[in-house]
């Protein structure tokens, strides 16, 4: 069955995460992706090991299933005009190189929609392509830091420390598919392309979401909570005989139904807990009780009870556990794809289902360069044409 962006071409001159990101999600919907790499060198997270299966990362092939890879020396005149050849017929190009970089290879956007005026040009950066540090490098751990992301991440207290996933990074990805995809639509009306944008900076102001609106309205920044809520109590990871436990209890409503199914009787209409806006005013007394509780009980037992009395809870998972549930596998959330050098290679799944044209893992992470010969023939060069320009170093 047919993906929903099968026919679409993408033209990806993108590397490390934000870019190849959001390129797997157009290729994982269906479309064409021919991922333009250095000769020789590659994306840099073809480097980025351990771990590795076979020589080839696993950081590099978590990032680029379903695409076509080519090589190129975009510095050569040669490079940049097989790029114009290949922007003629194209949907969309996404790029993340430093502001200025593709207009220096005569590449910028004014140059290409030219060429193809129903171009999707999406660019990917740290700061942005505008403001006064537009020309800034910027990186995952350093958009965690200025972007606020760190001073509520962690224990109160204790030393910042970042997210365990490159969650600017990936939402960047993220957020910059769905620029292409809406501006693929916006196309279908107005019949051109246009430049689309995604920085990192503007997503993680953009994910501070209900932070960062609080922040806005009192002019107070929030500080760290671990693993707490800064509105909701109780609803953060308790410590328990064997480990630790999740309690999420988000209303009243649940406050009473979680004292109930844990026996809690003197809290349930205490005056100081009976309310949330009581309960985080009292949260450090609050959360020492109920710890004290369930410091004494195991974990199993509590989520137990809390299930049946229809209060949310749960373990913590590490993700040796997560990827041996059967509901992430029920969910296709975990295929397998024939690799040219390594064989049967597991990879994460498609997580947006639909029903009529859903995605699909159809392609391993390309080798280096491994359709460099098909695609410059679909261009029209010719045998002899083509390893030329691998004797120049210019594919």
């Amino acid at each position: 069955m047919a993906g929903p962006l099968e026919g679409i071409k993408v033209i990806e001159l993108s590397r490390t995460l934000a870019g190849p990101f959001c390129s797997m999600q157009l290729a994982d919907m269906g479309a064409e992706v021919i991922k333009v790499e250095q000769p020789g060198i590659g994306d840099e997270t073809r480097s980025y090991i351990p771990p590795e299966i076979n020589g080839e990362s696993c950081y590099f092939m978590s990032l680029n299933k379903n695409k076509k890879s080519i090589t190129l020396n975009l510095k050569t005149e040669e490079g940049q005009r097989i790029v114009k050849q290949l922007v003629a017929d194209a949907d969309v190009l996404i790029e993340n190189f430093r502001n200025g970089t593709m207009e220096k290879f005569g590449l910028g956007y004014d140059v290409l929609r030219k060429i193809n005026p129903r171009l999707v040009y999406c660019a990917v950066s740290g700061f942005g392509r505008t403001g006064p540090m537009k020309d800034e490098p910027a990186y995952d751990l350093l958009m965690q830091g200025f972007g606020g992301l760190m001073s509520v991440t962690g224990e109160p207290g204790r030393p910042p420390v970042k997210v365990g996933f490159s969650i600017v990074d990936l939402a960047t990805g993220l957020y910059a598919s769905f620029g292409v995809v809406v501006a693929l639509l916006a196309r279908e009306k107005m019949g051109k392309g246009q430049y689309v944008e995604s920085s990192l900076l503007d997503t993680v102001v953009s994910l501070s979401n209900y932070l960062g609106q609080g922040v806005l309205a009192t002019e107070k920044a929030p500080g760290r909570f671990g693993s707490a809520h800064p509105t909701l109590v109780p609803y953060q990871a308790f410590e328990t005989k064997d480990g630790y436990v999740i309690i999420a209890v988000p209303n009243d409503w649940l406050w009473k139904k979680m004292c109930d199914a844990l026996e809690l009787n003197d809290l349930k209409d205490h005056p100081k807990y009976s309310v949330n806006v009581n309960r985080v005013a009292n949260r450090e007394e609050l959360v020492g009780i109920l710890t004290e509780y369930t410091k004494r009980k195991d974990s199993s037992e509590i989520m137990e009870r809390l299930k049946r009395a229809g209060v949310p809870s749960g373990p913590i998972h590490d993700l040796a556990q997560v990827l041996a549930q059967p509901q992430v596998q029920s969910r296709e959330m975990i295929q397998e794809v024939e690799h040219p050098t390594i064989g049967m290679l597991k990879m994460l799944g498609i997580p947006i289902k639909l029903s009529q044209t859903p995605g699909s893992v159809r392609k391993a992470p390309p080798l280096l360069g491994e359709n460099t010969d098909e695609v410059l023939t679909n261009l029209g060069y010719g045998i002899k044409e083509i390893e030329n320009l691998k004797e120049m170093g210019i594919v």
